[in-house]
């Protein structure tokens, strides 16, 4: 193992021996899709009989936490769950690119080729179960094994706790927005045994409206009841996972929609709708833990897979993405291979050795200023962040930070709030852990939300170390005070 690695990994150890948290026997892991660390914190101060601020009264609320950067669902998810950002997952958003990999339907004769893992490679999307799964013929293919198709489970590079839990015997759950979710079953391809993934994008399902949202989510929450009650997701006979939970789509996309009333984070209708609804499915789960004796047993993360942006609706500038494609394409003529926009752009050239040109090109003061860029992400920076684009097949050439407020999109794009991003707004999330012997604190150490994953293997009395990105990356547990 190279220095740098077993350092990081003997760093892990020293922590999670010196702070552990009491032992647990179920983990149950929420993400409240969008949730700032300032809507907890004045959901908490203001509802204080609400469950949120009962969780928080047993339990260490972090008040600096990060998520992944990029601060999309892929990589935000995976930071939870594999205690890696996208330099060890190799996962930097739903739609990206590997310049190894083939185009769907393709004999593999040419490589590289846009990664899209959503609702667009279900067998039917407009359908709750989507058709009956995933399409493989949409899906990308893989020369060097055959030209299979890549599952969105073989496209994650380590492994999950699912999988390092499923190892050791014990079940496992999870509940999620499209059956590309898939991805969270790890390399192994069967890491979550129970995975309950509707599609959110049904027909039947207007994902701009709040309420229907909400009745989606509401789906899940009662996957999640059936859990605790010791049955699957479909309500078949089963056992408590010892790892389990969901992400709410609700707070999303109020954030989205209709967003905030000020520029200082206060709610907005839908988002105080979206937030009271979390809350009230959050006291179901927990009333159904003591119904069933096993609130004093479970350790109950809540944090997000992203954070939104702007909460200042003031700020919010859209930008043509064609116009921020066309001023790559000026700087380098063979153009972008892939470029993925929102709260920033991720770009794959087809000549990586023109990164240098672009990134001049796109760091002049004309171009910043038309295209609201506050900095490009290259070169040696971008290297130490992600790794050489010249070497890692998924590796952006250029990562494309705007200003804050920025979306890039089409200018018809009615939205209001993105993710993705770099900003306060796309990472600064929520985090609370609450557990039987933890009195309430506000922990103010700065954390990443790959923490997660390996504090929750260790109050299971799990090895940290069995997640391949904590190796990789020398992730620690969270402080505990």
């Amino acid at each position: 193992m190279p220095q740098r690695l077993l350092l990081g990994s003997l760093l892990a150890m020293c922590v999670a021996h010196a702070q552990t948290l009491p032992p647990v026997k179920h983990v149950l892991l929420i993400s409240v899709d969008g949730l700032h660390e300032q809507d907890l914190r004045l959901f908490v101060t203001s509802h204080p009989n609400s469950a949120l601020s009962t969780l928080s009264k047993r339990g260490l609320t972090y008040s600096q936490a990060q998520s992944s950067m990029p601060s999309d669902s892929f990589p935000g998810l995976l930071a939870l769950v594999t205690g890696g950002t996208p330099k060890s997952t190799g996962v930097y958003y739903d739609d990206s690119y590997d310049r190894t990999l083939a185009a769907p339907g393709t004999d593999c004769s040419v490589a590289g080729t846009e990664v899209v893992y959503d609702e667009s490679i279900d067998k039917n999307p407009d359908a709750l179960d989507a058709g009956g799964g995933l399409d493989p013929a949409k899906l990308p293919r893989d020369p060097a094994h055959g030209c299979a198709p890549v599952y969105p489970h073989s496209f994650l590079r380590v492994n999950t706790v699912f999988e390092v839990a499923t190892a050791a015997g014990l079940p496992t759950a999870w509940a999620d927005k499209h059956p590309a979710y898939d991805l969270i079953q790890g390399p192994s391809g069967n890491g979550v045994l129970d995975l309950y993934t509707p599609e959110i994008n049904n027909a039947s399902n207007p994902t701009d409206n709040v309420g229907a949202t909400a009745a989606y989510d509401a789906l899940k929450v009662g996957a999640v009841l059936n859990q605790i009650g010791g049955k699957t997701s479909s309500g078949a006979a089963g056992r408590v996972p010892a790892i389990f939970g969901m992400n709410f789509q609700a707070l999303s996309v109020a954030q989205k929609t209709t967003g905030y009333a000020d520029a200082s984070g206060k709610p907005g209708a839908d988002v105080a709708t979206a937030m009271n609804f979390v809350d009230a499915s959050l006291g179901m789960m927990v009333n159904a833990l003591k119904a069933q004796g096993l609130f004093d047993s479970t350790l109950i993360v809540i944090s997000a897979k992203h954070g939104q942006s702007p909460i200042d609706r003031s700020a919010l500038k859209i930008v043509d993405s064609k116009a921020l494609a066309a001023a790559i394409k000026a700087a380098a003529p063979a153009g972008a291979a892939q470029l993925t926009t929102d709260s920033v752009g991720l770009v794959w050239l087809k000549d990586g050795t023109q990164a240098g040109a672009v990134a001049a090109a796109l760091s002049t003061p004309a171009n910043m200023a038309a295209l609201s860029i506050a900095s490009v992400l290259s070169g040696p920076a971008l290297r130490a962040q992600y790794g050489d684009p010249a070497t890692d097949s998924r590796v952006p050439d250029l990562v494309i930070i705007p200003t804050k407020g920025v979306i890039y999109t089409k200018p018809t794009a009615s939205k209001i709030a993105e993710h993705g991003g770099f900003s306060d707004d796309d990472t600064h999330v929520g985090l609370l852990i609450s557990a039987p012997g933890l009195s309430a604190a506000t922990i103010t150490t700065p954390v990443r939300t790959t923490q997660v994953a390996p504090t929750l293997l260790s109050a299971l009395g799990l090895d940290p170390n069995k997640l391949q990105a904590v190796q990789q990356e020398g992730t620690t547990i969270l402080p505990l005070k």
